[in-house]
């Protein structure tokens, strides 16, 4: 008797970006038809996947309706707040495992919300205002305290950001960021000095059995990380706060096993949390976590995301010194080449180049051409190195 082949389950991953790939590797890895989306079809992680079906995955319904047609099995968020709210809605509407539900994860991912949950949550987390309307923002003008933060509540990678020095600017930043605005709201937060880090971790029955930290660096555009490195600055004085805090999230908000990334701000014996996300982090993060921890971290990702038990994460912690670096130019052009110094070849563990000779930069502020992957030997040449990337590698432009 002819036997009959089993279905092989779908996964949709929601988009297809570079940042997508280890996801997109990771599921297939684990045995899914892994189907991208989005509405760009050139980008490069949909060459990854087996299907590709073009929507836009901030458009939840869209995305439903997409679902549904292709008789998806599990849905995992990609490198993207946007994405992240899509899956919760998505999974909550069709009853699939691995996803907060929606409200959990507005709550999680807009600023707005975020911050009034700080609020009444105590966490340690710079002030902030909500704001509905320009005119009731413009309102209340001189009530703030200078330097500050104008900020889309919706919106990642530093779009719509404006440090204000002045009042004097600040209409214009306000105006700024409402425009940026999908849902037309934004914050106005105070401005806290220090050094910017990351803490990624994973949550097992409410509990953090792991964390990767590290310092983010930026380079032309202030609010946009162009390069990390790993472990975070500090980080001992800190950690018990960090997992204490997040762990405080987690359980007030009963959040499913998987991914919890915080962004926060070093300043003294203090960690100021500035945003949570729960999706892995864009522009091949995974990869320092795996040379650093041994782990496949996108696979631990996806296997959350999909409902699979993830009581068996491996007891692992963070080692050596590792970063990437995303290869950026100073103005836009026509990329000749990319030179890269003697100095640093030798902390060079691997890359993905997205350039070709002839490649246009249309906007150097956020075009990325490739990500350097990095190892280091100590600490200090970690922090005297990565301050200096831009300079050993740089991007030639041709001279018109």
């Amino acid at each position: 008797m002819r036997k009959i082949a089993a279905r092989v389950k779908k996964l949709l991953i929601l988009n297809g970006s570079h940042s997508d790939i280890p996801l997109i590797q990771a599921g297939k890895k684990l045995g899914y038809h892994v189907i991208t989306t989005g509405n760009i079809p050139e980008l490069l992680g949909h060459r990854y996947a087996d299907e590709y079906h073009p929507a836009d995955f901030s458009d939840c319904d869209a995305i439903l309706d997409l679902a549904k047609r292709l008789r998806i099995d599990a849905i995992c968020a990609c490198a993207n707040d946007f994405g992240a709210i899509t899956a919760a809605y998505v999974a909550e509407a069709m009853g699939l495992p691995g996803r907060d539900p929606y409200e959990v994860a507005l709550t999680i991912h807009h600023k707005d919300r975020f911050k009034r949950f700080s609020s009444d949550n105590a966490l340690t987390t710079p002030m902030a205002r909500v704001y509905a309307t320009p005119d009731s923002a413009f309102a209340e003008g001189d009530r703030f305290s200078f330097p500050l933060m104008v900020k889309p509540i919706d919106l990642t990678g530093g779009k719509g950001i404006t440090k204000v020095a002045s009042p004097e600017d600040l209409s214009v930043a306000i105006r700024k960021a409402f425009s940026a605005s999908r849902v037309r709201r934004i914050v106005i937060e105070e401005f806290v000095e220090g050094s910017l880090h990351s803490f990624s971790s994973f949550i097992v029955d409410g509990r953090i059995v792991f964390y990767f930290c590290d310092n983010e660096f930026s380079y032309i555009n202030p609010f946009l990380v162009s390069t990390s490195a790993a472990p975070a600055v500090g980080i001992d004085r800190v950690v018990h706060q960090l997992i204490d805090q997040l762990e405080g999230v987690v359980s007030r908000l009963s959040l499913v096993d998987g991914i919890l990334h915080a962004q926060y701000i070093l300043k003294g014996d203090t960690a100021w949390i500035i945003e949570i996300t729960r999706r892995c982090s864009g522009d091949f993060y995974p990869n320092p976590v795996n040379l650093s921890c041994g782990l496949d971290w996108a696979e631990w990702i996806v296997k959350a995301e999909t409902g699979a038990d993830c009581a068996g994460f491996p007891r692992v912690e963070q080692r050596g010194y590792y970063g990437r670096h995303c290869i950026m130019s100073h103005a836009n052009g026509v990329v000749e080449d990319i030179a890269i110094d003697e100095r640093i070849r030798p902390n060079i563990h691997g890359s993905f180049m997205m350039w070709k000779p002839g490649h246009r930069v249309s906007d150097f502020m956020v075009d990325k051409l490739g990500i350097v992957f990095l190892r280091y030997d100590s600490m200090d040449e970690m922090m005297e190195r990565t301050t200096n990337l831009n300079r050993l590698i740089r991007v030639r432009l041709r001279e018109n």
